[in-house]
């Protein structure tokens, strides 16, 4: 049997059809680079404020270790980022709730009730830690109403407590010279928590509770002995006693030079 002829009419609706498909087809990368012209945009604009801010902000400051070194007080969180891009952050379970089972489930957030004549008031505290997981490394702690603002504003105060520790090998198992333990023996103290680090051999780990573990992983420590005194399950006191015993390998190694 011969194919049956096709209407005019149908021949110019296949007709429009491939001419819209041929259309489709090259705006298809058209929207492609429009995609790539967003991507390339900034993260952020940061509009610093401080003397510091706007030598980061120009160009003038590279290094974070001059910053440091030199002492100077960082009041903006954006010039940690700046200098520092593989900065990563670390929430400490400094709260509780009940669990299904029973018991208490550990959370970032701890929160606090306060009674007024209008009723209760609740705020959200929340500790977070910062750090490269190369000598730089710092901790901050906020209180808002809200529990997410709470652990951004957390995170934006450990950016700009951030310090550098001294690493070494002090361990006299070891005497490799690498820099994956500290350097000494050194205490810090924090309300009735105090914290005695001492220096590891390699292969060791680090011989801490699971909070501990989160700010040494992230200031590049990788070996060492944990001891602990006083109420170490206010957590608070304990990373606030730990950071503190970091801080001091560099003040000791700066006041022996």
């Amino acid at each position: 049997m011969p194919e049956e002829e096709k209407k005019p009419e149908e021949v110019k609706e296949e007709k429009k059809v491939e001419e819209n498909t041929v259309e489709k087809k090259e705006e298809i990368p058209e929207t492609k680079e429009k995609i790539t012209e967003t991507k390339e945009e900034p993260l952020f604009e940061w509009k610093p404020r401080t003397s510091l801010g706007k030598k980061v902000f120009e160009g003038k400051i590279t290094d974070i270790d001059e910053i440091l070194k030199s002492g100077q007080k960082i009041s903006e969180w954006e010039i940690v980022d700046r200098l520092v891009p593989n900065v990563k952050n670390e929430l400490v379970l400094i709260g509780g709730r009940s669990g299904k089972g029973g018991g208490t489930q550990r959370i970032p957030v701890k929160i606090t009730a306060k009674m007024h004549k209008s009723g209760r008031r609740f705020r959200a505290s929340g500790l977070a830690i910062i750090g490269n997981e190369d000598g730089i490394v710092g901790i901050g702690k906020a209180s808002t109403v809200e529990p997410r603002d709470a652990i951004d504003k957390s995170i934006k105060k450990a950016k700009m407590n951030a310090i550098k520790i001294k690493r070494g090998c002090g361990s006299w198992e070891c005497g490799c010279g690498t820099e994956h333990s500290i350097p000494y023996k050194i205490e810090g103290k924090s309300g009735s928590v105090k914290v005695i680090l001492l220096p590891a051999p390699k292969g060791v780990g680090l011989v801490a509770d699971d909070e501990s573990k989160k700010l040494l992983r992230l200031a590049g420590i990788k070996d060492v002995w944990v001891k602990t005194f006083g109420n170490t399950a206010m957590r608070i006191n304990l990373i606030s006693a730990v950071f503190t015993a970091l801080k001091k390998l560099y003040i000791y190694d700066k006041a022996g030079e």
